[in-house]
């Protein structure tokens, strides 16, 4: 891996041998110096005292926290968002204050807003119609941090709308009309090619939008090295387009966490800046 683009890990996906509040100072132990998350907590607006935990742990293992996700319901039951969901439209805009301020509290400026999963109980239509409102609300918040909402294609869940990165860059675009400059697209490279998107076109063709990236190799979903994806070559050609961003680290492991990161050198680990 010759480029010198910043790695970071996602402590919702790796480190899940660990409780979940020893997970940062284990990514530091490994050589990391920020990370990321997927909402941390069991509801969409937790206790005060269950955030603070949570900020007190970034804050003394002395990582970053450069990425963290809105409330998308039970993922392992199934939910990939509440954006469009309309019953739990409410739960969405009731977790958009408590992630920007967490955001604020941590260094945190970019959110990943999980679109929602198609229902039986609303139309295409009206399910993209509250996610452009849901998004917006969320966009405003966030912009007074200077944060940014990424909207992510993902695989392995049917009912999920938003596939390839021309669905996300739809939406993103319905919202930079609206008036919400700042939502961009998160460009997982193992969603992406799990669901046949031609990953090198989208790098050519649009890594100027890119504002997150997170990997994970294919097949299998563990770490670079461990299946067919040209990552290492992808990475270096989203760097050569201009993306200086995080990547995101966010693949099961094959063996134990600490083993996962063998793929890369120790002193690439830490930021470069």
């Amino acid at each position: 891996m010759s480029h010198s683009l910043r790695y970071e890990v996602n402590c919702s996906i790796l480190f899940t041998e660990l409780p979940l509040l020893e997970r940062p100072a284990a990514a530091k132990a490994a050589g990391f110096d920020a990370v990321e998350f997927w909402w941390p907590f069991a509801e969409a607006v937790p206790a005060d005292k269950d955030v603070d935990a949570f900020v007190r742990a970034i804050g003394d293992a002395g990582v970053r926290l450069v990425g963290l996700n809105f409330f998308a319901g039970d993922m392992p039951a199934g939910d990939r968002g509440l954006v469009s969901w309309p019953a739990r439209s409410r739960e969405f805009r009731d977790n958009i204050d408590v992630t920007v301020e967490i955001g604020e509290r941590l260094g945190c400026t970019a959110f990943n807003a999980l679109y929602g999963n198609r229902v039986e109980d609303a139309t295409p239509q009206e399910q993209d119609a509250l996610a452009a409102e849901n998004l917006l609300l969320a966009a405003r918040a966030a912009r007074r941090i200077g944060g940014t909402v990424l909207v992510e294609p993902v695989s392995g869940a049917p009912a999920y709308p938003l596939k390839t990165a021309a669905d996300a860059l739809a939406v993103i675009d319905r919202l930079h009309t609206a008036g919400a400059p700042n939502v961009g697209l998160l460009a997982d490279l193992y969603h992406l090619a799990v669901n046949g998107d031609d990953v090198d076109a989208v790098i050519a063709d649009h890594a100027g939008r890119v504002a997150h990236v997170q990997i994970a190799d294919h097949p299998g979903r563990n770490e670079p090295g461990t299946g067919t994806l040209p990552l290492d070559r992808q990475l270096a050609d989203l760097e050569k387009a201009g993306y200086a961003g995080w990547v995101g680290l966010e693949y099961k492991p094959s063996g134990a966490s600490a083993d996962g990161f063998a793929w890369l050198d120790r002193a690439r680990r830490a930021a470069h800046a």
